[in-house]
């Protein structure tokens, strides 16, 4: 196996469905998931539910069911999008698990050994839909003046007896962390962060009593931990911390934290700070992507225009969605979304451009060839100038996925398929049939090979219908990673196996906008 690559999202909290916001993350960490795969690293990938909290107590009363009812209900539908989606993770993480009680347990154990907790009265303003403590300063007036956190979410003043974590003794070393690495990205959100730590860090609270549905504090049964002490370790506990050998030896660190915006100061204040205290390594790297937006408004309930993502993807297909959500925003900024630039994007570049490519490329090659493959033929500077911007176009796209560039990288991709078809328009196959048959053979050939060497560039972002082209294509399936991008003796092989081109089935058909939409 290669290098371990740990990657996570952010653990989803399930007090309703998920919503294209979760589909969003879920795809992108499951490209990068596949894309390090392909690069030959030895990955792991987790996800889950994050199922304590005040607010998932309420839901459940409001319900009038228990909080482990809801919370098992609940989970389900996020399983559920994760299949529908083709996210495929390696754990699933619930933080309502035994496993994970023992870890979180143990994380506090270590940072109240490290004369980090002490006992006190907390007295301030707490957001229970945000899960957060807002200083006053940090307050905005709504327009009923009523006052509202940051995110526009209702607070109401709290006060009760907490565990308070010291935050402040590690300002320095947090602002330390951000000036002298790419902890968090993109540089958008470090700034914000190093600014707001800037102005100064005062102790957290950790614990509540109000309420009971969570992880017990050790020592003060009383108390449940703050649920963002509780979430933020099942990076821990999917690795099987606190035993340190085995796949935590193996994993921890984590090479990328993806996450949303809003929970960036989560992520990058209080997490590192934890560990820190606990002596436990820091992950290598928070990313803070933005929102996909439903027409230019964030989804909400209250707006009424919450997407099913599991119907989006019956409607347009599950790898359109993949790889519209990808290419049409560019990652880490917000971008929007609708149901007419879906089908747009698809029919252009899938159908229209890629598809085409193959499906005309296969066709010709089993109509005029019989389907056989050859090699050994004559090539041309056309050829070899072809050859040359597919694999610009497929560097372009494995370097600017490192960076989680994903729109830019199927730029470049897309620009390879533009040369392609430029080649077929200029090459006119379909005339050399007569004029040149040998030509004509070569050409098809030579359109054979970027066609594969393309679909496997793609295949982490649009999996299953890179996957059917390469059946029709002969190419086994553990031959589709990216070391076989750099195998010059694919070509005979699969030639010297007497393989033939059957009569292809397209895998990008065009799409039409539905009557009715979500959107």
């Amino acid at each position: 196996m290669g290098e371990p690559y740990y990657i996570t999202t952010a653990i989803s909290y399930p007090n309703g469905k998920p919503h294209i916001g979760h589909a969003y993350e879920a795809i992108a960490a499951d490209v990068i998931s596949r894309f390090k795969k392909a690069e030959g690293f030895d990955v792991r990938f987790q996800t889950g539910t994050d199922e304590h909290g005040l607010k998932m107590a309420q839901k459940a009363r409001d319900l009038g069911i228990t909080p482990a009812e809801l919370a098992t209900e609940m989970s389900g539908h996020f399983r559920d999008m994760c299949d529908a989606l083709n996210i495929d993770y390696d754990v699933f993480i619930r933080t309502t698990e035994p496993r994970h009680h023992a870890a979180t347990q143990e994380l506090w154990r270590r940072m109240e050994a490290n004369g980090d907790l002490y006992l006190d009265r907390y007295e301030g303003w707490y957001s229970v839909r945000d899960e957060a403590y807002y200083d006053e300063s940090e307050l905005v007036l709504g327009e009923s003046g009523a006052k509202l956190s940051p995110q526009g979410t209702p607070v109401e003043w709290t006060v009760e007896e907490s565990w308070f974590f010291r935050l402040s003794r590690y300002q320095d070393k947090l602002i330390e962390l951000y000036t002298s690495t790419d902890f968090i990205r993109p540089e958008t959100r470090k700034n914000e962060i190093l600014r707001f730590v800037e102005g100064g860090l005062r102790d957290l609270s950790v614990s509540r009593t109000s309420f009971d549905w969570g992880i017990k504090v050790p020592g003060s049964e009383n108390h449940v931990m703050y649920v963002w002490v509780d979430a933020l370790t099942n990076y821990l506990t999917g690795l099987g911390f606190p035993e340190e050998g085995g796949d935590f030896a193996k994993f921890w660190p984590a090479d990328v934290h993806l996450i949303g915006k809003d929970i960036v100061r989560f992520h990058t204040v209080y997490w590192p700070a934890f560990l820190m205290s606990a002596g436990l390594a820091l992950p290598k790297q928070v990313f803070g992507h933005g929102f996909l937006l439903n027409r230019g408004q964030k989804e909400s309930k209250s707006l009424g225009n919450v997407t099913d993502p599991i119907g989006l993807a019956e409607t347009f297909g599950v790898d359109t969605l993949r790889y519209f959500f990808l290419r049409e925003v560019a990652f880490g900024q917000d971008g929007s979304w609708s149901a007419e630039a879906i089908v747009t994007r698809a029919n252009a570049e899938l159908a229209n451009s890629f598809g085409n490519l193959a499906q005309r490329s296969l066709s010709m090659i089993f109509k005029n060839m019989d389907g056989d493959v050859k090699a050994g033929l004559p090539e041309t500077d056309a050829d070899v100038a072809l050859l040359a911007a597919v694999a610009e176009g497929i560097a372009g796209l494995r370097k600017s996925f490192e960076e989680f560039a994903f729109s830019e990288g199927l730029e470049a991709w897309m620009r390879a398929v533009f040369a392609c078809n430029q080649y077929v328009d200029e090459q006119a196959p379909w005339a050399l049939r007569k004029s040149d048959p040998e030509r004509m053979e070569a050409v098809l050939m030579m359109l054979f090979r970027v066609v594969r060497d393309l679909a496997l560039a793609v295949r982490p972002v649009v999996p299953t219908s890179i996957d059917k082209l390469l059946d029709q294509m002969g190419i086994a399936s553990d031959a589709r990673d990216y070391a076989a991008l750099a195998d010059g003796d694919w070509f005979a092989t699969l030639v010297a196996s007497g393989f033939k081109v059957d009569k292809p089935v397209g895998v990008f058909p065009r799409l039409e906008l539905p009557e009715e939409t979500d959107a």
